[in-house]
């Protein structure tokens, strides 16, 4: 009986024992997991100088300076103005084709197995519906201008339909729709370990807002609706608009968990809310809302600390869970500055976000005192597996 009661009075010493930790893990996060700590991660584009796909020596300086900078998620844009960093029958594929001379591998292969061997993860970054200014996209000579998305004026030759200085897809065509999906099931089908996706340019443009007047849109918006009339301001123009866009996103998030149920989908949103909303015709609130997708990546661009903190305020009041937010801060806008690039990464850092995202590599390049600034972090991230509209 007394060793009974000397092991049962042992359990509830043990008991209380872990109710303290417990409590003052709770009360003192210094002592809990690096998951309170927003992730760091990069944008590296292919555009930059030099490629970061072009060498064995570019891929290792990238995995080096993701290490030091304490970047636990690398975004690598591997399709851009409809052509492509991977082998994909979908796709212009001549820069996959052009690959470097001096590697016997696949060169965004190479880099998903360094990066992993870091603890790295590898996301792959899709610019949807931006042609950028090619005017020899596959997609322009198969279906012509028709697909690009229009305002009312007049055209008469391909530039007219130039909108700060790129092609734009209409989101709301068909054709444009099963071009990028099978676009799409080319790079899962060819990347089975990679850890992510990043839909990018998911949008209308959001300069002079007033697009999408193309003959199959407004037809389909006229079948749907029954409305004979287009007015910019109608609520109804502007819903269609808006779901044409989130259609989009949802038949590329069903088609990439088809083939990859574990990875995770997410989407880039513009900043602030009033642009993604009313001009870009993007509702990114309800993606993460509803669960279309695993996280957003805020593009608050400012280099203005006081509108970079009120697009941050915004956000946070529009979605119920700031772990699937990601807030990218533009590294390129602080080029002559890294002392306010500092401050403005700092700041997102004390925010509960999932993520902190540098736009972009090149940046990091064009100043390493932009990276010097951002030193690995106190508490490591958890190891797993040039102007933006222009990238």
């Amino acid at each position: 009986m007394k060793l009974y009661s000397s092991i049962s009075r042992n359990k509830l010493s043990l008991i209380i024992a872990a109710g303290i930790i417990c409590a003052l893990i709770m009360f003192y996060p210094a002592w809990g997991t690096a998951a309170e700590k927003p992730q760091r991660q990069l944008f590296v584009t292919v555009i930059q100088d030099q490629p970061v796909l072009s060498s064995s020596a570019a891929i290792d300086k990238l995995i080096d300076t993701a290490q030091k900078t304490g970047v636990g998620v690398l975004f690598i844009q591997v399709y851009r103005a409809n052509q492509s960093w991977f082998a994909s029958q979908n796709a212009d594929q001549s820069p996959y084709e052009a690959g470097p001379k001096n590697l016997s591998h696949d060169p965004f292969a190479l880099l998903i197995r360094r990066a992993h061997s870091a603890g790295i993860q590898v996301h792959a970054w899709l610019n949807i519906l931006s042609l950028s200014n090619n005017q020899e996209a596959l997609l322009l000579k198969k279906y012509g201008p028709e697909i690009l998305t229009r305002n009312t004026q007049e055209k008469q030759k391909l530039e007219d339909y130039k909108i700060d200085n790129q092609y734009f897809l209409e989101p709301g065509d068909p054709r444009v729709r099963q071009e990028i999906l099978a676009m799409v099931e080319d790079l899962l089908q060819g990347y089975p370990q990679l850890d992510g996706v990043q839909f990018d340019y998911i949008r209308y443009p959001d300069k002079n807002p007033f697009y999408g007047y193309t003959k199959i849109n407004l037809q389909r918006f006229k079948d749907s609706t029954g409305c004979e009339k287009f007015q910019e301001k109608n609520p109804l123009w502007q819903d269609w608009k808006r779901r044409q866009v989130t259609e989009l996103l949802e038949l590329l998030v069903k088609k990439t968990r088809q083939i990859r149920p574990d990875i995770q989908v997410s989407a880039t949103a513009c900043a602030p809310f009033v642009r993604a909303y009313y001009e870009a015709f993007q509702d990114w609130p309800s993606w993460l809302n509803s669960g279309l997708v695993d996280f957003v990546t805020l593009m608050s661009y400012s280099a203005q600390n006081s509108e970079f903190d009120k697009d941050i305020l915004e956000a946070k009041a529009k979605t119920n869970d700031l772990k699937k937010l990601s807030i990218a801060v533009g590294a390129y806008k602080f080029l002559r500055s890294p002392e306010n690039f500092k401050k403005q990464f700092n700041a997102c850092e004390k925010e509960k976000c999932r993520a902190c995202v540098i736009f972009h590599y090149g940046s990091l390049l064009e100043n390493p005192e932009l990276g010097a600034r951002l030193s690995t972090p106190s508490i490591p991230h958890t190891p797993q597996k040039a102007r933006r509209d222009s990238l």
